[in-house]
């Protein structure tokens, strides 16, 4: 019996595959997560890539105040675990305008990095976006 011929399903046809994002700097970063620098409370998200960098999933850890959002290693880790990422990077904005790092901002980036060396899910960068900029802490050497 004589199988019929490979055909492409109407749904698959129709239905392209979604765009595969190389996070490759902050300048991809931004492409991401753009509008961030207009929200007018701090998000905390995660990008969520593969072992070629390449975008699997956005995640918003955490939403704050005007000024500040609470972050928690679990609440990071957890959707990269459950993705099974080989690495990520941090995201969040700042509604001041300002991208500067706080002490809060560094402190709570070298204690994720800590956690991610343990789980073996490195942070590659850490970036803060704002009205007037960004910042990302790999480049300044910070991580």
């Amino acid at each position: 019996m004589r199988r019929p011929p490979y055909r492409v399903s109407e749904a698959l046809a129709t239905h392209p595959r979604p765009e595969v994002i190389s996070i490759r700097g902050p300048e991809d970063v931004l492409a991401v997560c753009r509008g961030m620098q207009r929200l007018r409370v701090e998000e905390f998200r995660v990008l969520l890539l593969n072992a070629r960098h390449e975008s699997i999933r956005k995640v918003t850890v955490s939403r704050g105040s005007l000024n500040a959002s609470i972050v928690h290693p679990r609440e990071v880790f957890r959707p990269a675990i459950v993705a099974s990422a080989a690495s990520l990077v941090l995201v969040h904005n700042h509604p001041s305008g300002d991208a500067e790092p706080s002490e809060e901002d560094l402190s709570i980036t070298k204690r994720l990095v800590q956690v991610g060396e343990l789980l073996g899910i490195s942070v590659l960068d850490h970036v803060i976006v704002a009205k007037h900029g960004c910042v990302s802490l790999r480049s300044r050497n910070a991580l």
